[in-house]
């Protein structure tokens, strides 16, 4: 970001638009690198890489700082972010030699460490250790990475300023004033923010509204100082200072409605000399208007939790488990469809569950001891506590059950909906954008219990909950695109329209040959989308960010 200066002419600086895609600035330090030099300390840089088809392609890099073991680095590194997708990253830090720049020997090399996008947004500040070669720990070596949205998307505010009796800086004229304000940043430097255009001849001038970011005018931070700065233009660049004021974005928001906020524009020159001096003049503002747009990255950042549930079919029309033939066959060298699928969506989503515990129920069974069907069992047959640790868990929990049930039918998938409904319901109660939850429905055909199912989906599209479908085998799913809004919108047997399109249903067919990375990125990418329209909807805004210490994953649901 340059600091534009005074011979600058002054034009209002072109805002950018919303960007569509995420992007995630991360901000680098690490403490107690290895020393590898003899005389003075380690002359520290980072390297980013990103793994693409297998490989480590290295992103950017940062500068190198002199003999520092605790370097914080000033480079900050952008990435685009896809909630759908794992984005695999490495820091690795070497010790640079002048001209040469960064070796990559081994002497050279004072420790990597690997994370990913996901984990880095979830926990918006990561510390972990550095590994030599060979899973090596660097001594106590460790790396943070800090991270912050920039796509603008936290909102903007719109100001309208005027001047009144600014002091007259021309001979044969009045002064021509513009305004300017500059963002104080925490290092104490200054960021230009906005420059007016120039009205001339004016000596109290009322300037054009303007829009900023929140992002860029405070850092979303309302009691950051902010100093206004108003100038007599010269066209050859050499502006006659008028005066200037210190504000915060939390005092001009004394402004809404009908109130307007002033300011004393102060020459500190002519304070020290002249002795009944006031001000060079009064800049009041107007009006103010705040936009607040959040994005996805700002509910997470802020602390909502994924909750993810697998609901999983053990109808007859799978075929027996013992028979290869069968779709839950559990060949000890090649996963099933149902846990291919699992797999793949489940790894993207617990990187934003703190506590990685997943609920597991099952469908269409008959379940120990009395086998009666049931359409809404845990897995784990605790129906208690139907949740599982980790991905890992849920498919040991699988695998242990199939000898233990009887496949059956029919293929009634509305009560799992209702169940999660249920817990999506409390939580709504607390109007706080804590827990969004997924439901990832697998199944071997279309559902029997059709219009209870829509009944479902449309009271579950007003919770904060998604519904992923993955259609498993081959059988005809043209039924089940009618679950998925796509073509038109999702009714209710009464007609009822659903509030937002919530499911998403894909056939695991198509995806047979991809890699497993394929399918969670079809079946996700709808997701973030899914979660803002419903806290907006709802007017929920992020929860604020708890209080960062070195490696603590999300605060806990409340």
């Amino acid at each position: 970001r340059a600091t534009a200066t005074m011979g600058d002419t002054p034009e209002p600086s072109p805002q950018a638009p919303l960007a569509v895609l995420s992007k995630v600035e991360l901000r680098v330090s690490c403490r107690h690198l290895l020393d590898r030099d003899t005389l003075n300390k380690s002359d520290p840089c980072v390297l980013l890489l990103m793994q693409s088809q297998g490989q480590w392609m290295e992103v950017d890099r940062s500068e190198v700082i002199k003999s520092n073991l605790n370097p914080v680095f000033a480079k900050i590194f952008t990435v685009d972010y896809y909630f759908e997708e794992v984005q695999k990253l490495r820091f690795e830090v070497y010790d640079s030699h002048g001209h040469a720049g960064v070796g990559t020997h081994d002497d050279d090399f004072l420790g990597g460490m690997e994370c990913t996008v996901g984990q880095i947004v979830a926990q918006k500040r990561v510390t972990k250790p550095l590994f030599l070669k060979y899973g090596k720990f660097a001594g106590k070596s460790t790396i943070t990475v800090i991270s912050e949205e920039i796509s603008g998307n936290n909102g903007y505010v719109e100001l309208a300023f005027r001047a009144k009796k600014l002091d007259d800086k021309d001979l044969f004229s009045k002064s021509d004033p513009f305004l300017e304000i500059y963002r104080i940043d925490d290092d104490r430097s200054e960021q230009l923010v906005y420059r007016t255009e120039v009205v001339k001849n004016n000596l109290s001038p009322i300037w054009e509204p303007f829009k900023v970011s929140l992002n860029s005018l405070c850092s979303c931070e309302e009691k950051r100082k902010l100093r206004c700065v108003v100038w007599d233009y010269d066209s050859r660049g050499k502006h006659d200072f008028i005066g200037e004021f210190f504000t915060t974005f939390e005092e001009m928001q004394k402004a809404m409605g009908e109130n307007k906020v002033q300011w004393d524009c102060m020459n500190p020159k002519y304070k020290i000399k002249k002795r009944n001096y006031k001000n060079s003049g009064v800049v009041v503002l107007l009006d103010l208007k705040i936009h607040r747009v959040y994005s996805f990255l700002d509910y997470i950042m802020g602390g909502c939790q994924i909750h993810f549930t697998v609901a999983i079919d053990f109808t007859a029309s799978n075929g027996d488990p013992r028979n290869s033939c069968s779709l839950h066959y559990i060949n000890p060298y090649q996963p099933n469809e149902y846990l291919k699928a699992l797999v793949a969506v489940g790894e993207i989503c617990q990187d934003y569950d703190s506590d990685k515990k997943f609920s597991a129920l099952g469908f269409g069974a008959r379940i120990p001891p009395k086998y009666e069907v049931s359409h809404d069992f845990a897995i784990n047959f605790n129906p208690d506590n139907d949740e599982c640790e980790g991905i890992q868990g849920v498919v040991e929990s699988y695998q242990s059950c199939l000898p233990k049930i009887q496949l059956y039918g029919p293929t009634n998938v509305a009560p799992i909906i209702s169940k999660v409904a249920r817990v999506a319901a409390d939580e709504e109660r607390t109007k706080e954008a804590s827990q969004y939850f997924i439901l990832l429905i697998l199944t071997d055909g279309v559902v029997t219990d059709m219009a209870d199912t829509r009944e479902a989906i449309v009271r579950a599209s007003y919770l904060p909950m998604s519904i992923i479908i993955v259609g498993v085998g081959n059988a005809d799913f043209t039924d089940m695109q009618i679950l998925d809004g796509d073509d038109g919108i999702l009714r209710s047997p009464k007609g009822e329209p659903v509030l937002r399109d919530i499911v998403q249903f894909v056939p695991f067919r198509e995806f047979k040959n991809a890699s497993p990375t394929a399918l969670a990125k079809c079946v996700l990418a709808e997701v973030p989308k899914q979660v803002v329209e419903y806290y907006s909807y709802k007017a929920f805004p992020p929860r604020c960010p708890q209080p960062d210490t070195p490696d603590s994953n999300l605060s806990s649901p409340q």
